[in-house]
């Protein structure tokens, strides 16, 4: 369930009352663990995978109301940014415009102390000051992409010095991020005296137009010269798509990042593990082996598999933590010996999904007997259709194969809706799987169609979007999950 699909007044959820009201749902139906899509700050589709920043959180999850307990802002003020449209589709544009403009008029009213409490922020997490400067300048330049300003700013350590007309700018970004750190920390904080860990996710990639890019781009493979890259980040054919996916983010120099002590990672791990308990990385193969795609190329069909990091990021990462960071590898889609190599040697669990299994012909490493200890799996991620979406659109072998494994024996198994029978027997599958975690959608714990899927990989619009009501949430049958984690030491 990602923040964006809780329910709010503001048109998107927010960091607020709602979203402890969903902790405290979750937690009495014994659920242990709350996983979220990235926080980073949103592309205009509103994907949280093609970011500005690999560091800074999102301001549209800023509770408007939270903005008002610190008197930056009036009980009006407030209500402008309430949306009076559909609560089941999250606007992106509506709160874009009204959280960013009640933002400025708060921070017109900071106080010295709230002020002192910014600079400490800034202090304690240098990232924001690259970040918060980004922005200033990107402002000043009508949005345009970093690489198309001027010399003196295109090239980030000359811009530091010649700065100083983008410090009032630069001030409200940092205010931004504090605002969003603070807020967070009061529901993270929350979650945990309820039992509830929060499992964060980590796009693997940055945006080529991005605060890190700008002002690290030796860290990247761009030319020094022109500032564009020879090759991006891709993936080949697979599941979702018969081209693959031409992601065209700039894709790391690993050598450089060696040469450096992998410090830019180990700074990434560590702020996700302040805002989480644990983190998914997505994409975990490429550290491993990537696949790059030539510039110019139209389709992911022409890249090449290229040598990752391997062991020695992770080796870096963990000397830097005085525990072993807590990690999920995202390992779906094509992989090769080199992947299973780096799992094994980083010890991180990796992921199952039961809709991946559903091969009349094979013996899939997504059905549940074949799952590790060390696993998390999935009824479906937010890429995957919804689980009735799925019986629904699958083959007739498929779905007869689904339903004879996970022990469905009624010819009925579209009936039902919310109780359907079918869509339970296979939940309930892979909650007695042997993998330590098992995670299921929002969207499946309803038994919603394919019309509620959050994500349609390769495809750019009307993602996303997904919405509920606290309606929606009350009327799930909570006695039901209770009982199954319950029953199979979920929780």
């Amino acid at each position: 369930m990602n923040v964006s699909s809780l329910p709010s007044p503001y048109g998107i959820g927010v960091f607020g009352d709602e979203t402890k009201a969903w902790i405290d749902r979750i937690a009495a139906m014994r659920f242990s663990v709350w996983q979220v899509l990235p926080f980073n700050v949103l592309n205009i589709e509103g994907s949280p995978y093609g970011s500005c920043s690999a560091f800074a959180g999102n301001p549209l999850y800023i509770d408007p109301r939270g903005l008002m307990k610190l008197g930056l802002v009036t009980k009006a003020d407030v209500k402008e940014c309430e949306y009076d449209g559909s609560p089941y589709t999250t606007d992106y544009d509506f709160a874009r415009r009204t959280r960013m403009a009640l933002l400025e008029k708060a921070f017109q009213k900071l106080t010295p102390v709230l002020k002192k409490a910014i600079a400490t922020f800034e202090e304690t997490h240098p990232w924001v000051s690259e970040f918060a400067l980004y922005m200033a300048v990107k402002e000043a330049n009508d949005e345009t992409p970093w690489w198309t300003w001027e010399a003196e700013l295109a090239a980030y350590e000359q811009c530091v010095r010649c700065s100083e007309p983008f410090a009032q700018r630069k001030a409200f970004w940092l205010f931004v991020q504090w605002v969003f750190f603070e807020q967070w920390e009061e529901i993270h904080t929350y979650a945990a005296k309820r039992g509830v860990r929060v499992l964060g996710d980590m796009p693997i990639y940055v945006s080529m137009d991005s605060a890190d890019v700008w002002c690290h781009r030796d860290l990247f493979c761009i030319d020094q010269r022109t500032f564009r890259p020879d090759k991006v980040a891709g993936v080949p054919p697979d599941y979702f798509s018969a081209d693959g996916q031409l992601w065209g983010n700039p894709l790391y120099d690993w050598k450089a990042m060696a040469d450096r002590g992998y410090v830019w990672w180990i700074d990434r791990v560590k702020t996700a593990l302040e805002l989480y308990d644990s983190v998914r990385i997505d994409h975990f193969r490429a550290f491993a082996s990537y696949w790059a795609v030539p510039a110019t190329a139209k389709t992911a069909k022409e890249g090449e598999w290229e040598k990752g990091p391997g062991q020695a990021l992770f080796d870096a990462i963990a000397a830097a933590f005085e525990a072993p960071p807590s990690i999920v590898a995202e390992d779906l889609g094509t992989f090769g010996e080199d992947v299973i190599a780096l799992l094994e040697s980083s010890g991180f669990p990796g992921m199952r999904v039961i809709q991946f299994g559903f091969d009349p012909n094979g013996d899939s490493t997504h059905l549940p007997h074949n799952y590790p200890k060390n696993t998390v799996a999935y009824v479906g991620t937010h890429d995957n259709n919804t689980l009735l979406g799925w019986l629904w659109e699958a083959r007739e072998d498929e779905r007869r194969f689904a339903l004879d494994y996970c022990g469905f024996d009624g010819h009925d198994w579209g009936e039902g809706g919310y109780y359907s029978r079918s869509c339970r027997r296979i939940i309930e599958t892979v909650w007695k799987s042997a993998a330590d975690l098992s995670i299921i959608s929002f969207q499946d714990m309803c038994g919603f169609g394919s019309d509620a899927r959050m994500n349609i990989p390769g495809i750019a619009e009307k993602n996303w979007r997904f919405r509920t009501t606290l309606e929606t949430i009350d009327a799930m049958d909570q006695d039901y999950f209770a009982h199954i984690n319950r029953l199979f030491r979920r929780g």
